[in-house]
C-alpha cells in the first residue's frame, strides 16, 4: 500500500509490459464522449456534403487529441501524479474545444471565436503532449530527436494552416482545415517510427477498444435525443431496437474478430515493427471505424426523429440528402475499415467486408427511396448476417501472422 501511494505522488512512473488501463485514463476518457456527441450535432445542424466534410475534420482533430495521450498512457502511468495533472489540464482543454465544436464553421456574433479557440485549444493539447513525452524520457536520445522532428512537421505546420483558417470562414476555411489534417496525418510518416514505443500491447488494445464503445456508446445516445420530446410509440421501439441491432453488429464484428487478432499480431512483434504497427493498425485505420460510427449515428438520430415526430413526418417517409447516405455510408466505412485492420493483420484479403463496405458506400439513394424505419431494419439485419458469415468463414485465419 506505501508502495502505490509513492508511485501515485511520483511525477512520472514508468509502465510494465503487464500494464493495463487505469481508472485516471478512463476519467480522461469521459470528455471525449461529449467531444463526439458535439461531432454528430454539428453535422445534424448541418446537413450538407460540406457538414459532414467539415464534421469529420473536426473528429479527426479530436481523434489525434486522443491518440496522443493513448500512446504517453503506454509507456508512463496516467495516474501518477504529474501525468494525472497533465491528463486533467487536457480534459479542461479538450471539454473548450468541445464547447466551441458547434460555431466551429459558422461563428456566432457576440463572445469569443469559436474557431480562433478551438485552434489555439487544438495546439495547447499537442504542446502539452510533446512537453510530456519530452519529461518522460530524459535518456532516450532517439525519442527526442523523433519529437523535433514531430514539432517541425507535423505540429507547427498544421498549426498555422489552422490557425490562418480560423480567420476565414465558408470554403476557404475548411479546405485550410483538411489541408492541416494532411499535413498533420502525413507528418508522422515524414517522422519514422524511431523512438516511439509501444511497452504494453494490452493496454494499448484496451484503450483503442474503448475508444470504439464509447463512439458505440455515442449512437445509442443519439438515438435517445432524436426521440426526446416526442411521445413513445410502437415505430419508436421498432427503429430503437433496429438501431441497437445494427451498433451490436458493428461491436461484435470488433470485438469477437478484429481486437483479439490484432492485440495478438501487436504482442508478437518487437522494436519499431511493433510501433509501426501500432501507428498502421490503430492510430490511422482506428478512426474510419469511428467516424463509420459517428456518420451512422447521425443517420440513426435522423430516422428516430422522423419516426418519433409524426406532426411532420409520415412513417413512409424516407431520409434525405447527405443524412440519407451516412447511415449506410457509416457503416461502410466502418467495414472497409474493418477489412484493412484484417489485411494488415493477417495478410488475408477480406472480401466479404470490402465488397459489404463498397455496396454500403453505394447504397446511399436507394436508402431515399426506401422509408427511414425499413431502411433501418434492413441494414441492421445486413449488417448482422454480413458480420456472421464473416465470422464463420475462417475464424482461424484472423489469429494468422502474415
Amino acid at each position: 500500500m506505501h508502495m502505490a501511494w509513492n508511485r501515485e505522488r511520483a511525477l512520472i512512473v514508468a509502465t510494465v509490459d503487464d500494464h493495463r488501463v487505469t481508472p485516471a485514463e478512463l476519467f480522461f476518457d469521459l470528455v471525449f464522449v461529449y467531444a463526439i456527441t458535439q461531432v454528430t450535432a454539428l453535422m445534424a445542424v448541418h446537413p450538407s456534403p460540406v457538414g459532414v466534410v467539415g464534421g469529420m475534420v473536426v473528429l479527426a482533430l479530436l481523434w489525434w487529441c486522443w491518440c496522443c495521450f493513448a500512446w504517453l498512457g503506454n509507456v508512463v502511468r496516467a495516474d501518477s501524479g504529474g501525468v494525472f495533472a497533465v491528463l486533467v489540464t487536457v480534459m479542461a482543454v479538450v471539454l473548450i474545444v468541445s464547447l466551441a465544436v458547434p460555431e466551429v464553421f459558422a461563428d456566432a456574433p457576440g463572445g469569443l471565436s469559436a474557431p480562433l479557440v478551438f485552434v489555439l485549444c487544438y495546439g495547447a493539447v499537442r504542446v502539452l503532449h510533446l512537453a510530456s513525452y519530452w519529461l518522460s524520457s530524459p535518456g532516450d536520445a532517439k525519442l527526442r530527436a523523433t519529437l523535433r522532428r514531430t514539432a517541425l512537421v507535423s505540429v507547427l505546420p498544421p498549426l498555422v494552416l489552422l490557425l490562418i483558417g480560423s480567420a476565414y470562414s465558408g470554403k476557404v476555411q475548411l479546405l485550410l482545415w483538411i489541408s492541416a489534417v494532411a499535413v498533420d496525418y502525413g507528418g508522422i510518416y515524414v517522422t519514422g517510427s524511431s523512438g516511439w514505443r509501444v511497452t504494453s500491447p494490452g493496454h494499448f488494445a484496451e484503450r483503442h477498444g474503448l475508444i470504439v464503445i464509447i463512439a458505440l456508446g455515442e449512437s445509442i445516445v443519439a438515438m435517445g435525443v432524436g426521440v426526446s420530446g416526442f411521445p413513445l410509440t410502437f415505430p419508436v421501439l421498432g427503429a430503437s431496437a433496429a438501431g441497437l441491432l445494427l451498433a451490436a453488429g458493428l461491436w461484435r464484428l470488433y470485438f469477437r474478430q478484429l481486437g483479439e487478432a490484432a492485440e495478438h499480431r501487436l504482442d508478437g512483434l518487437d522494436g519499431d515493427d511493433r510501433t509501426r504497427f501500432a501507428r498502421d493498425v490503430y492510430t490511422f485505420l482506428h478512426l474510419p471505424l469511428v467516424a463509420g460510427i459517428v456518420l451512422c449515428a447521425l443517420g440513426m438520430k435522423k430516422v428516430l426523429q422522423q419516426v418519433a415526430d409524426t406532426g411532420h413526418y409520415g412513417l413512409a417517409e424516407p431520409l434525405h440528402g447527405v443524412v440519407a447516405w451516412s447511415l449506410t455510408g457509416g457503416v461502410g466505412i466502418f467495414l472497409l475499415g474493418a477489412a484493412a485492420i484484417v489485411l494488415r493483420t493477417t495478410g488475408r484479403r477480406p472480401t466479404a467486408l470490402a465488397v459489404g463496405g463498397g455496396c454500403c458506400l453505394a447504397a446511399g439513394p436507394l436508402v431515399g427511396l426506401v422509408p427511414a424505419l425499413p431502411a433501418l431494419a434492413v441494414l441492421a439485419t445486413t449488417t448482422t448476417v454480413l458480420v456472421t458469415l464473416h465470422g464463420r468463414r475462417s475464424p482461424a485465419a484472423l489469429t494468422t501472422v502474415a
